[in-house]
């Protein structure tokens, strides 16, 4: 399973290590070690990454600027036969893109797994940095 550093878990939340440092000493999220390095599972990471999705900071979202290229967290994949469903939180917004099943499945697009969605007017393309 993907897991993530701190600093990696704070760039895809959009907020500082020591942010998710007090969480983790808090009991917000869990981190174990991983060669003596802390670390977050990434299915916890997409949990919390849709909690905090569900509830933006009105404030936050004024000071970020989207571009076109937006780093973020898989939290739900629904795949059929021919299309899939991808939701992806990237920072304080929610992002989801259809595309064919075959795509997801290349890319390994699952909860917990980092991508990039670059958006194009109403199309989003996700791809894994």
């Amino acid at each position: 399973m993907t897991s993530y550093r701190i600093a990696d878990a704070a760039e895809l939340l959009g907020v500082s290590d020591d942010t998710v440092r007090r969480w983790v000493d808090a009991g917000r999220i869990e981190a174990t070690t991983e060669n003596g390095r802390a670390v977050i599972d990434g299915i916890v990471l997409a949990e919390l990454a849709s909690e905090l999705a569900d509830a933006p900071d009105p404030d936050r979202a004024k000071a970020v600027s989207a571009r076109n290229r937006m780093l973020g967290i898989v939290t739900k994949t629904t795949l059929d036969t021919v299309m899939a469903q991808v939701e992806m939180v990237c920072g304080p917004y929610r992002i989801v893109s259809l595309m064919s099943a075959e795509a997801a499945i290349e890319l390994g697009l699952e909860p917990g797994v980092s991508a990039v969605a670059s958006i194009k007017s109403t199309n989003v393309v996700v791809e894994r940095p």
